[in-house]
């Protein structure tokens, strides 16, 4: 591939992301990331979990869970439960404000990729999944052969 049509590919891609951020954060009415829906995402597949997994789990750093942690517990979408007998142990767990905002965000989600792309013929749409698919296998390839 010739690397100007690559970074032509790239840049599109950046503009299509950044555009699905703006319009995503301009229509849920909290402020927070993608990240914080993901780690809402993870707390209603799994329970409540400890910090430290949740940061394994999705490749966070400690870090930045935390702050993500906070920020759902500072909205109400997540709760904090202590342990007893040891009070350093802490699982966030998803709260019902949580479930509903993780059901809004993905709505908007969906509405946001449903008009991205309402403009593509289904023969256009088969190749768009077919060249995502080459990627992701390609993708997971790599990755198994680390």
């Amino acid at each position: 591939m010739e690397k100007t049509n690559l970074f032509k590919l790239i840049h599109s891609i950046e503009l299509i992301s950044n555009e699905n951020i703006v319009k995503f954060s301009s229509k849920f009415e909290f402020p927070v990331g993608i990240s914080a829906i993901l780690v809402l995402a993870q707390l209603r597949a799994n329970g409540p979990v400890m910090q430290s997994d949740l940061a394994d789990t999705l490749k966070y750093s400690k870090g930045a869970i935390t702050n993500i942690s906070s920020k759902l517990v500072k909205f109400e979408l997540a709760e904090r439960l202590y342990n007893e007998e040891d009070r350093r142990t802490i699982h966030l767990k998803i709260t019902s404000k949580g479930l509903s905002a993780l059901v809004e965000a993905q709505k908007i989600g969906e509405e946001i990729f449903l008009e991205l792309f309402e403009g593509l013929t289904e023969e256009e749409l088969d190749q768009y999944l077919n060249i995502q698919k080459k990627i992701l296998n390609g993708m997971k390839n790599k990755r198994l052969s680390l």
